[in-house]
C-alpha cells in the first residue's frame, strides 16, 4: 500500500528535475569547456567564452567548478573511467600474462599518442605551480583512476610471477616503473628539445624501453630483479 502523501511525490519529483537539470548543466560545460581548453590550451582559454557556449552564466559556472584549474583537470578527467576500462579489455581473455603485458604495452602507447590533448592530464597534475592548486578532491579523483588502471597492469605481473615468467618481485613497485615509464617516453614529444635528445623515433624507444624492463624480470636472463629490494634492507 503506498501511503505517500502527493505533497512528498511533488517534492521527490522536483529534486529529482532539479538533480537532472545540474547533471545537464554540468555536461554542457564540460563539453564547452573541451572546446576551448583543445582549442587555445590552458593559458589562453577563456571561461567567458566557456560558459556561453554552455549557456550557463558564469557565477553558475564557479558553482560546478572551483576554478579554471579544476575545470581543466575535470575536462581531461572525464573519459578516465573509459580509458580503464579499455585498458581491463586487454586483459580479459585467457591469453598468457606476456600476451597481455604486450597487449596493454600497445594500448597505452596508441591510445595517448592518438589522443594528446587527453595525456595533458599528466601535465596538469604535474605542473599545478603554473596552473594554480586543484582542489583535493579533483587530485584525490585522477589518483582513484590512474590507481584502478595500475592494479590492472598489476595484476598481469602478479601472474607472470605465479606462473614462473617472472622472478619474485614487488610487483606494484614493477607496474609504477612500466606506468612511469612508459608516460615519461610519450611526454617526450611534446618538446622539439627532448625529441632531439631520444634520436630515434617515439615508437622504437617505446617498445624497447617496455622490453628491456620485462627482460629484465624474466626468468632465465642469469639476472636477480632488484625491485624491492631496497624497502626489505
Amino acid at each position: 500500500m503506498n501511503t505517500e502523501s502527493p505533497g512528498q511525490a511533488e517534492r521527490e519529483d522536483s529534486r529529482a528535475n532539479r538533480a537532472e537539470r545540474k547533471a545537464q548543466s554540468r555536461r554542457r560545460i564540460l563539453d564547452s569547456a573541451r572546446d576551448v581548453f583543445f582549442r587555445d590550451g590552458f593559458m589562453a582559454a577563456n571561461l567567458d567564452e566557456v560558459a556561453e557556449r554552455a549557456g550557463v552564466a558564469k557565477g553558475t559556472l564557479h558553482r560546478y567548478f572551483e576554478s579554471k584549474a579544476d575545470l581543466y583537470v575535470a575536462v581531461l578527467a572525464d573519459n578516465g573511467n573509459a580509458f580503464t576500462d579499455l585498458m581491463r579489455e586487454c586483459v580479459s581473455d585467457g591469453a598468457s600474462p606476456m600476451e597481455q603485458l604486450e597487449r596493454i604495452s600497445d594500448f597505452y602507447y596508441d591510445y595517448w599518442t592518438r589522443h594528446p590533448e587527453l595525456f595533458q592530464i599528466f601535465w596538469a597534475i604535474d605542473n599545478q605551480p603554473v596552473i594554480g592548486d586543484l582542489p583535493d578532491t579533483v587530485v584525490d579523483e585522477v589518483s582513484r583512476l590512474w590507481e584502478e588502471s595500475l592494479r590492472v597492469l598489476e595484476g598481469v605481473i602478479v601472474r607472470a610471477v605465479e606462473q614462473g615468467d617472472f622472478v619474485e618481485c614487488d610487483t606494484w613497485e614493477v607496474a609504477h616503473i612500466l606506468w612511469t615509464t612508459a608516460t615519461a617516453l610519450i611526454q617526450s614529444e611534446a618538446t622539439s628539445a627532448r625529441r632531439s635528445l631520444r634520436r630515434a623515433p617515439l615508437e622504437r624507444v617505446f617498445k624497447d624501453a617496455i622490453h628491456l624492463i620485462v627482460k629484465g624480470l624474466s626468468k632465465g636472463n642469469g639476472v636477480t630483479s632488484g625491485a624491492g629490494e631496497a624497502a626489505s634492507d
